[in-house]
C-alpha cells in the first residue's frame, strides 16, 4: 500500500478514506485482497476507530465487503457499478460544461491548458499514475469553476469501479484518447459553443468500446465479478 501524507486540516477519517480510495483505485489494493483495520491504522499513523469509519463509507460504495467475524475484503470490479457510474459523470458532466462555457475566465482557461500540456508529457512518456491524476485534476476543475465542488465529491464516491477500469485501461489500451478528448472539449468551451462541449464530453466519457473492453479483460481477467460485458450494453 503506498501511503502519502496527511493534508493540513484533513481529519483522520477523511485521511484514512483518502488514501484507501487512491490504492483501490491503483490497484496497490487489488481486488478480493483482505484489509485489517488493525493493519491499516498501523500503516496509517492513526487510530482504529477513523479506519472502521472509512471502511463503513467504502462499505456504503460498495467498494468493500464487509463479513463479520471474518474481516473486509476489497470487492471485485462490479461491471453494473461501471455503467452507473459512467451514466452518472456524462449526465452531470454534460451539464458542468455547459454552465462553463457561461462562466469561465482566462485564468481558468490557463489552468486548464497547463493541465492538458502535461497530460500529452505523461502520454509520450509514460506515466499512467499522473495521467490519471491530470485527467481527474481536469475535471475537477471544471466543477470548481463552476461551483459544484460537493457534487464532485458525491459523485467521486460513486466512481471507485469505473475509476480502477479507467487506470486499467491507461495500461490495457493501445490507442488512449483521452488527451485529444479533453483537448476538443476546452477548445468548444474556449470558443463558448455549448453543443460542441456536451457532444465532446459524450464521446469523451462514452470512449470505451468493445475492443478496449477485451484489451482490459485479457490483462485483468481475475479482477472482475463475473463474466458480464457492459461496454457493449452502453454504445
Amino acid at each position: 500500500m503506498q501511503v502519502s501524507s496527511r493534508f493540513a486540516n484533513e481529519t483522520a477519517r477523511e485521511y484514512a478514506l483518502r488514501m484507501l480510495r487512491e490504492n483501490i483505485i491503483s490497484m496497490e489494493l487489488e481486488p478480493g485482497s483482505s484489509v485489517s483495520v488493525y493493519e491499516l491504522s498501523q500503516e496509517l499513523g492513526i487510530s482504529r476507530t477513523p479506519v472502521r469509519e472509512a471502511l463503513l463509507e467504502l462499505n456504503k460504495a460498495r467498494i468493500i465487503e464487509v463479513f463479520p467475524q471474518r474481516g473486509s475484503i476489497i470487492a471485485y470490479i462490479d461491471t453494473d457499478m461501471v455503467e452507473e457510474a459512467r451514466f452518472l459523470r456524462a449526465v452531470l458532466e454534460a451539464a458542468i460544461v455547459e454552465l462553463a462555457c457561461e462562466v469561465i475566465t482566462p485564468e481558468d482557461f490557463a489552468e486548464l491548458e497547463i493541465n492538458v500540456m502535461m497530460q500529452e508529457v505523461c502520454l509520450q512518456n509514460p506515466a499512467h499514475g499522473k495521467l490519471l491524476q491530470l485527467d481527474d485534476e481536469f475535471h475537477y476543475k471544471l466543477y470548481k469553476l463552476c461551483k459544484k465542488e460537493d457534487i464532485f465529491t458525491i459523485k467521486d464516491m460513486m466512481s471507485i469501479h469505473f475509476d480502477r477500469v479507467r487506470n486499467m485501461s491507461l495500461i490495457a489500451v493501445k490507442d488512449l484518447k483521452i488527451v485529444n478528448d479533453h483537448k476538443e472539449i476546452l477548445k468548444a468551451i474556449r470558443d463558448k459553443d455549448k453543443e460542441a462541449a456536451k457532444r465532446s464530453m459524450e464521446k469523451h466519457l462514452g470512449r470505451y468500446s468493445v475492443a478496449d473492453e477485451a484489451q482490459i479483460r485479457e490483462l485483468y481477467p481475475e479482477y472482475f465479478k463475473d463474466n458480464t460485458k457492459w461496454f457493449s450494453e452502453t454504445r
